[in-house]
């Protein structure tokens, strides 16, 4: 078992770090459909995508939330809810109520007072307000469910209580050309928050490092009474998200605090680098999972110490057939899946989800494969994302002429093609 690194630098009194866990709810804002995945979202939320073969990617804010021993979970959801729901009603349905724990469901829904669904993340958590008042907490942990990586909350939960804040807000240092997707905050020596901008234009570098500046990580602490009356003094109309309008006024009151991923981020070694990654677009997806297939990856899901917990369908171990010359079932540099039949097919530098099958003279080359695909004779696949559920013909042929493959496919700016059953359909039917 690998051994985790956490950064503590206050505090860490096991009693202190339960009793805030036991006053704090997570409330896991999970509605988005995460439109820069196109096609992989079209019938699926965001946060319910795979990832790493056998998880979704909001398992991971969910472990981090239960190895930091909260226990009060909700999830908020709206759209294309209903594979997000019955991943979690399978796979985190061992939290004891009896034991004041729990994973609660909190589906976007109409009532007398709301004629409209969720309009932002605050107005999330504002319709939940008598839910959220039911759980008797002090403190509000919200997360977004579309990230991954590993963070010990306590770290930050301690932080926000002994600095007094109003709310603090998950930082980490991000490249200047890419911050302009992030909410980017300026502070002072002593953390306070001192500026926010919201996906800026031109954002604002660090004082010491003009190449990086300061991003939101859509983690948030909040005293639970002061979020609430502020969500209730404000109408919809001015305040319906954290990034854009609850978080910039805050900070222009003064109690606004920076917490630093780098001190509670989770890791096996104290000098690695700090993990977090945005999977919102197709060619990070793509990326994130072939950095797992390293063979020393940054983001460890063989940490028994700091688990990813999801759910795992029953499935046999995958089985290699065929050992003949040019038919040899053979992976390298490649994490295959449970119950995946690879049959006298060549993978490298892959990620192979459970219950794939590939045929005889087929090759896979950086390429990840969600569940239940089939790859069909003779079929060569490179820099490919393949659906869930998709059937590769025999003999397809793609990564070898964007130009070619762009007829039928997507293909994404860094030259990773997504293919799936609809477009394998629309190709079929052409030849």
């Amino acid at each position: 078992m690998l051994n985790h690194q956490v950064g503590f630098q206050l505090d860490s009194s096991p009693f202190q770090s339960s009793r805030l866990a036991n006053r704090t709810v997570a409330l896991v804002l999970a509605g988005g459909r995460g439109s820069r995945l196109h096609e992989l979202t079209t019938e699926r939320a965001k946060p319910a995508v795979h990832f790493g073969g056998n998880a979704r990617i909001i398992d991971f804010t969910l472990s981090n939330a239960l190895n930091s021993g909260i226990r009060k979970i909700a999830v908020a959801t709206q759209y294309e809810a209903y594979g997000l729901i019955r991943h979690l009603q399978r796979g985190w349905n061992f939290l004891r109520p009896e034991r004041n724990e729990f994973l609660d469901l909190l589906p976007a829904s109409q009532g007398l007072r709301d004629q409209d669904w969720y309009q932002g993340t605050a107005d999330a958590v504002r319709r939940n307000i008598d839910i959220l008042d039911s759980y008797d907490i002090d403190y509000a942990l919200i997360l977004a469910g579309d990230h991954v990586y590993k963070m010990d909350y306590s770290v930050m939960l301690r932080q926000h209580v002994e600095r007094g804040a109003d709310v603090t807000v998950s930082c980490i240092a991000v490249p200047l050309a890419e911050a302009r997707g992030y909410g980017v905050v300026q502070v002072n020596p002593r953390d306070r928050i001192t500026g926010f901008q919201e996906k800026p234009a031109q954002p604002t570098p660090l004082p010491d490092d003009p190449d990086h500046c300061l991003a939101s990580m859509g983690v948030y602490v909040f005293n639970w009474a002061f979020l609430r009356a502020q969500l209730q003094a404000c109408s919809p109309e001015t305040l319906n998200d954290f990034g854009a309008d609850l978080i910039p006024s805050l900070v222009k009151q003064g109690r606004a605090v920076a917490h630093r991923f780098t001190s509670s981020c989770v890791r096996d070694a104290p000098d690695q680098p700090a993990y977090w990654r945005d999977v919102g677009t197709l060619d990070a997806y793509w990326q994130a999972n072939i950095d797992l297939t390293r063979i020393t990856p940054s983001l460890n899901l063989w940490d028994r110490g700091w688990p990813v917990w999801t759910h795992q369908e029953n499935a046999p171990p995958a089985k290699f057939v065929h050992a003949e010359p040019g038919r040899k079932g053979s992976a390298v540099e490649t994490m295959i899946g449970g119950g995946c039949i690879i049959s006298g097919s060549e993978i490298r530098n892959s990620l192979v989800s459970p219950f794939v099958h590939t045929h005889s003279y087929s090759t896979l080359r950086e390429s990840v494969v969600l569940p239940d695909v089939s790859i069909g004779r003779s079929a060569r696949l490179t820099r490919a994302i393949i659906d869930r559920g998709v059937r590769i013909p025999d003999g397809l042929v793609v990564g070898e002429d964007r130009d070619q493959d762009a007829q039928w496919f997507r293909v994404t700016d860094g030259g990773v093609t997504l293919i799936t059953q609809a477009m394998v359909d629309a190709w079929s039917r052409a030849r």
